[in-house]
């Protein structure tokens, strides 16, 4: 009798413990294979150390990775809870090109219905960014920026080929930032959000499990 190989698991990466609660609120119903959530905490220094020991394990060879968590938005309309689905992360060491990017803006928009989904360059930062700096960076292109996707999709790639991905949930934006009225309904709003969205990575990491034709 022949035996089909394990599936390749999944590799959820976040930086803060609020993000983490709200994955583990959103349950793991409906995932294709061995899902890991790994708490990195702030700053890229830490999420590549994080990603890097993570992948290291034998559970975790061959996992696709995906970065996840609250990020602030750059684009002019934005708004707290908004979606951002990142085509490549960017940070001063290069580009990471993500995958299947087209499958989770459409299966965030049925996970999440009403809520806008941005994408493009998701770029990073080893701070927190506001006024003036947040405008050069939007000059570059980029459409949010947060400290933690562009180093772990980075550390994912470099311990060996696999797909990666990074979703990120606006909490602050250029007419919403962190410092103004509005901080604590800007924070649940992009809670909720978040909370939500594992199905939608769950369809993404089966998609990759499908044979190629």
């Amino acid at each position: 009798m022949s035996t089909q190989p394990d599936p390749a698991p999944l590799l959820i990466a976040c930086a803060l413990g609020i993000e983490r609660l709200a994955l583990r609120t959103g349950g793991r119903r409906g995932a294709g294979g061995p899902v890991t959530v790994v708490r990195t905490g702030m700053g890229p220094r830490a999420a590549e150390r994080s990603v890097g020991r993570a992948l290291a394990q034998p559970a975790l060879a061959g996992a696709a990775v995906l970065a996840t968590g609250f990020c602030a938005g750059l684009a002019p309309g934005m708004h707290p809870g908004d979606l951002v689905v990142a085509e490549e992360t960017r940070d001063p060491r290069g580009t990471t090109p993500c995958v299947a990017t087209e499958l989770l803006v459409e299966e965030l928009t049925r996970a999440v219905p009403g809520r806008t989904v941005h994408t493009g360059p998701l770029t990073g930062s080893d701070h927190v960014v506001r006024g003036q700096e947040r405008a050069g960076l939007r000059a570059t292109g980029a459409i949010a920026v947060d400290m933690e996707s562009a180093a772990t999709l980075l550390s994912a790639v470099r311990a060996g080929g696999r797909p990666v991905a990074a979703v990120r949930v606006v909490v602050d934006a250029p007419e919403h930032e962190l410092v103004r009225i509005g901080t604590v309904r800007g924070g649940i709003s992009a809670f909720r959000v978040l909370r939500s969205v594992l199905p939608a990575f769950f369809e993404w990491h089966r998609s990759l499990l499908l044979p190629r034709r």
